[in-house]
């Protein structure tokens, strides 16, 4: 690991990346409302979930960097990958519950491009780099975007979202095969699943799927329910909830990233 950056090579058709997963308010604490609220929408524990997938040969890539600084998952022009519904911004202003973030006032544009350089493009130029390595070692790879949000965001979403939340941009990120593959073994797991629902696939999703290029890139969104405690009125005493020690979801976890590397190896 090299500061904020954390990259685990391995050698099998198969990189899982971890916009979300940080914490590191990058010394800007002082800015924040608290610094709870600045980490309260983190991916928690998402990197340990899938920690399994090293020993079988994927790359992983994780950020230390929290959202609340800038979302490595956003377009870096700013513009909205779901318009029309609520969402946070590059440079996130309000949780997802809308509480704003920052004390006095928001950052400008010159902070947002500092940003920029200093944590989302190296980000990304690390994942290509990566991405790359492996498409010159095999005919196919696969981007597995792994996420995870609570399973309760009335600004973004109603009701309970399904366990799995599977995302390809509506089939344009990957072959259909995979997408297929992932959704049965979701399905036959007994827990809620959807494709393409309230969440199709993020920046990092999009831009690398490319298919016709021997890239295929899928977004993995899990309802947090299935591996830690939800509390339901949340305070910087009980959350972040612990990970599950054995959490219910592992073993589908397990499958589908066994499934995805087969099809990468072109056995499924």
């Amino acid at each position: 690991m090299t500061g904020w950056l954390d990259i685990r090579r391995g050698e099998a058709p198969l990189a899982i990346a971890f916009p979300h997963g940080g914490t590191g308010l990058a010394g800007l604490d002082e800015q924040y409302v608290s610094p709870w609220l600045a980490q309260l929408d983190t991916d928690w524990w998402i990197a340990d979930l899938y920690a399994f997938a090293a020993d079988l040969g994927a790359t992983l890539v994780a950020t230390d960097i929290s959202r609340s600084v800038i979302d490595m998952n956003r377009d870096p022009s700013g513009a909205s990958l779901y318009p029309g519904q609520a969402t946070t911004e590059l440079c996130p202003t309000t949780t997802f519950d809308g509480d704003p973030l920052y004390r006095f006032g928001e950052p400008d544009e010159a902070e947002i491009m500092q940003r920029l350089n200093l944590y989302h493009r190296p980000y990304h130029e690390a994942l290509e780099a990566e991405l790359a390595r492996l498409r010159a070692l095999h005919g196919r790879v696969v981007l597995y975007d792994a996420h995870s949000i609570r399973s309760h965001v009335p600004r973004l979403f109603d009701g309970e979202l399904p366990q799995f939340n599977i995302g390809t941009n509506g089939g344009a990120t990957c072959d259909p095969a995979l997408e297929t593959t992932v959704a049965a073994i979701c399905a036959t797991s007994g827990r809620s699943h959807v494709v393409n629902g309230r969440f199709k696939g993020g920046w990092t999703t999009r831009h690398y799927g490319r298919p016709d290029e021997g890239i295929h890139a899928i977004q993995m969104e899990l309802a947090q329910r299935g591996y830690m405690a939800e509390p339901a009125e949340l305070t910087d005493a009980n959350w972040p909830s612990s990970l599950d020690p054995r959490p219910a979801i592992r073993p589908v976890l397990e499958q589908v990233i066994a499934a995805t590397l087969d099809f990468a190896k072109g056995q499924a």
